[in-house]
Order: structure tokens, then C-alpha cells, then sequence
């Protein structure tokens, strides 16, 4: 089988598989300890932690705390709803091409929030300059699109959500370990398995001095913040893969780089969604009007990529991304995203080409 949905999980790296092996110790060894516990086995645990919490704190600006979460899900929420004024005004700006743990955690907040939706161009992009309204208590603006890939001006937009007194929420999922961070947001989500990490660990980077309210309540474990028990394992596994992105962060781009060129020549007359300028290389969102999704995913079945967002799967609906940037439903649902990186070669590519092109040529087109 051939893997081109990186930006739905990414595989493991083998460096952050052997980082976990340790901690996830048997009855005769000295890793299985409770972090939390205050002995020796718990002290070891809490070492390799604190050991991991660094290089995953290298992928972020100077000045900030880590907070492990489950995942980005959960660091977003985290975010908006830590933040969240209990009374008054409380306008949320997000752009109109947010993941869903953005758009549904506003949504979540109801009347005590407003939601101001910033529109994208039809390159999937926010504009830089887009006046934020004054009182505005947060913005919340995704590094990298998850669909369709595009980059967006975040540190402009976090000049401007200070400029309006509020702070800057940076959903970075797709963008850590490959990008530099926006050096002057206040937050930044990221997920482990994004970076080739394990799932069920994630991170919301806070910059110092900024204050949240806990969401989950319990023994207070994590900065007393999230309560429950850490895996030692999940978070050992997280920064090996963090600080393996961060070495390798040049070469990973580089060789993504080849591999776009390449798809861009193998998939010549199919119309790319997005920028093809302000964007992360490794996602190539492309149409075929006509095209039957379903069809071709069933007659592919040896390459593994996507009709849209993993997140949405399943639920009939055109994704909101594509219809955001100007397309009509039709054209939204005669999409198709691959996605590669780092365990890609170039053989995957003109493989899954092949294939892609040759069930689209059986369905006429």
C-alpha cells in the first residue's frame, strides 16, 4: 500500500517508537511509575517528562509553557474556553477555514461568546491586513490549512489582535516541525501525530504571564490545568519525534519539495485548490470536474488518500474549506488531497499517479 494522507496522521518514527518501548514497562521493570507519584519509580517518570516537555518547548517561541493535552482537539479547546469571558462581550475571531475543534469550541461557548467569521480569497487566504474590531478578545487562525495546505499571514494577524486588546490563538497542527512557529502568538495547539509522534498526546504552548482556566477537574496534575494521569510513554515518544523534527526540519522540506515538483508534473491538467505559492508543499488539494471521489477511492484501493478533511469523513457534506475559497459544491466534491512528507519516496508518488490518472480515465476523464 502507498500512504499519501499526511495530513490525517503521519506514521511513526521509529526514533520516537524506541523513546516509548522504555516507558511502557512490564511487571519486572522500573518504568511503568505514576509521574505523580513521589517516589523513585514516580521521580523517573517525571524526569523523562520534563525531559521530553524541553524538546517539545524547542519547537515554540522563547517565553512560554508547555501543557500537554490528548491532542490539538483538546489544547484548542483549552485555549478558547480557558480564555473565554465569564460575562460581557466576548467577540472570537476565526477565519472561515478553521478546523472544526475551532469552529465547534466557539460555537460551544453560546451566548456568552460571538463569533466573527474572517473570510479567505479564493487562494485560501486570510488578508494580513483585516481590521480586527476593537474589544476583540481573541483570534484564532490556523498556521497551515489541514485541507488545502495554504500558509496564512499569522503573524500579522497577531499584531492585529493585540492592536484590538485581545490575544492570538495559533492552531499549528500542520505547520510544527515543518514551519517556524509565529514567534508573537500567545497560544499555539500542536498534535504529536502530526510530526510523526504518537496519537493520544498533544500540546498547547501559552506565553508567559497569560492566565487559563482549567476545563478538565480532578487532581490537578498537569500545571493544574488538566487533571489526570500523564503517559510517560505518549510523551517520550512526543519529544523524540519533536526534537527529530527540529534536526531534520531543512532535509524533511527539501525532500518534500522534490516530491511536489514531481506530483505537480504526474498530475498536469488537474486544477490545484489553494495557493500553490502560500503553501506547505506536502498537501496537494486538486480537482477533476466530473470526477466521482467515491469511485476512485474504491478502485484505488492500494493508495491511501483522502476526499477531504479525516475529520469530516463520512458525512456527506462538500468541506467547508473548498466551498470557503469560492467553489461550488460539485466542484468541492470532485476533490481529492494527497499528502506527504519525510517516509514518502518518489516511487510512491508516480505509483499512486498512475493510478489516480488511470481510474479517472475509466470514468471518461
Amino acid at each position: 500500500m502507498i500512504y499519501l494522507d499526511y495530513q490525517a496522521t503521519t506514521p511513526l518514527a521509529p526514533e520516537a517508537r524506541e523513546a516509548m518501548l522504555r516507558w511502557l514497562g512490564g511487571p519486572e521493570s522500573d518504568t511503568f511509575g505514576n509521574p505523580h507519584s513521589p517516589h523513585r519509580m514516580g521521580r523517573m517518570a517525571a524526569a523523562a517528562i520534563e525531559a521530553a516537555r524541553a524538546q517539545i518547548g524547542a519547537l515554540f517561541p522563547a517565553g512560554g509553557r508547555v501543557i500537554f493535552t490528548s491532542g490539538a482537539t483538546e489544547a484548542i479547546n483549552l485555549a478558547i474556553k480557558g480564555t473565554a469571558r465569564a460575562a460581557g462581550s466576548n467577540i472570537i475571531a476565526v477565519s472561515a477555514i478553521e478546523h472544526a475543534a475551532v469552529l465547534d469550541g466557539v460555537r460551544a461557548l453560546g451566548d456568552s461568546a460571538e463569533m466573527l467569521v474572517l473570510p479567505v480569497d479564493r487562494q485560501g487566504l486570510v488578508a494580513g491586513d483585516t481590521i480586527i474590531p476593537q474589544g476583540t478578545q481573541l483570534i484564532a487562525v490556523m498556521q497551515v490549512n489541514n485541507e488545502i495546505g495554504t500558509i496564512q499571514p499569522v503573524e500579522q494577524l497577531a499584531d492585529a489582535a493585540h492592536a484590538a486588546g485581545g490575544w492570538f490563538l495559533c492552531d499549528a497542527v500542520q505547520g510544527a516541525g515543518k514551519l517556524s512557529p509565529p514567534a508573537n502568538a500567545d497560544m499555539i495547539a500542536v498534535s504529536a501525530h502530526k510530526l510523526h509522534g504518537p496519537k493520544g498526546i498533544g500540546a498547547l504552548w501559552v506565553r508567559d504571564g497569560l492566565d487559563l482556566q482549567p476545563q478538565i477537574h480532578g487532581g490537578g496534575q498537569e500545571q493544574g490545568l488538566r487533571s489526570g494521569t500523564l503517559s510517560p510513554a505518549l510523551v517520550a515518544g512526543f519529544g523524540a519525534a519533536a526534537r527529530l523534527a527540529a534536526e531534520r526540519m531543512a532535509e524533511d522540506a527539501a525532500h518534500v519539495e522534490a516530491l511536489w515538483q514531481r506530483a505537480r508534473e504526474l498530475f498536469d491538467g488537474w486544477t490545484l485548490n489553494g495557493s500553490d505559492t502560500h503553501r506547505w508543499h506536502g498537501n496537494l488539494n486538486l480537482r477533476r470536474d466530473g470526477l466521482d471521489v467515491a469511485r476512485l477511492m474504491s478502485d484505488c484501493r492500494s493508495v491511501m488518500f483522502s476526499a477531504g478533511s479525516a475529520c469530516a469523513s463520512g458525512s456527506g457534506r462538500p468541506s467547508h474549506v473548498l466551498r470557503a475559497i469560492g467553489l461550488t459544491e460539485p466542484e468541492a466534491k470532485s476533490s481529492i488531497r494527497l499528502g506527504f512528507g519525510r517516509y514518502t519516496s518518489l516511487e510512491d508518488i508516480e505509483t499512486a499517479a498512475a493510478a489516480i490518472k488511470a481510474a479517472a480515465q475509466e470514468q471518461g476523464l
